[in-house]
């Protein structure tokens, strides 16, 4: 019997299962370009990190006095981001074989993004990860993206669980959040380890602070079935 029986496990997309916030942000950057925004940078990207993209150029029109309506820019946005995607998409190896080791015990998994179901879809299928990760929520599908939790609520009900039986890898600060406003526990592997301070992270029951370079499937294994007591 899987040691793992009742539990559920909730991924985030972008910077937790794939390294696709260079394309993200090559996509932001080339966006606000075309709008004669030519000195956005990293930085600027970082504190979008975890955000929804359509939150993400909301800002963006606001911040900037962006002439075009919000999903104009969302759907420009949004298709260079799929051009990029589709190109070279690479899941985190330590990653890609935690799904398989959770897929191998029959362990149900779900993907829940802040990125429009077509982006997911593109990662997911150029990654191979479609596989084992079949249900998929984007925030776009919801009222609220995080630090809300109803992403994270959305993909417990499609999987038929309770949220004090779901356990979430997230790597940003809103995510975590939401994680913990949805009842859940939390592996944080923060995208951008000068974060690992912020106070949402403190919620988390494992706490990666050096990021990705600090994951290993077999770690989060062993923590996930201490965690989960026995069977």
């Amino acid at each position: 019997m899987s040691r793992l029986r009742g539990t559920s496990v909730i991924f985030d997309l972008d910077g937790t299962l794939v390294d696709s916030e260079p394309h993200y942000f090559e996509a932001g950057r080339q966006t606000l370009a075309a709008y004669g925004v030519t000195d956005f940078t990293w930085a600027d990207h970082e504190r979008y990190v975890g955000i929804s993209t359509q939150e993400t150029v909301a800002d963006w029109k606001d911040r900037y006095g962006l002439p075009a309506t919000v999903d104009e820019l969302l759907a420009a946005k949004n298709r260079r981001y799929l051009e990029l995607a589709r190109s070279a998409p690479r899941a985190y190896p330590e990653m890609r074989a935690f799904v398989e080791l959770l897929a191998a015990e029959g362990v149900p998994m779900a993907v829940a993004s802040g990125s429009s179901p077509r982006a997911i879809e593109a990662v997911l299928t150029g990654t191979g990860l479609d596989a084992h990760l079949r249900t998929v929520v984007s925030a776009d599908e919801v009222a609220h993206g995080k630090p809300a939790p109803d992403v994270f609520l959305e993909a417990a009900r499609r999987l038929g669980a309770s949220p004090a039986d779901c356990v979430v890898l997230e790597d940003a600060a809103p995510g975590a959040a939401a994680a913990h406003a949805a009842g859940m526990r939390c592996i944080a592997i923060p995208y951008v380890p000068a974060q690992a301070d912020a106070p949402e992270f403190a919620t988390a029951g494992l706490l990666l602070r050096g990021g990705q370079a600090e994951f290993t499937a077999r770690a989060a294994y062993d923590w996930l079935t201490g965690a989960a007591g026995p069977s």
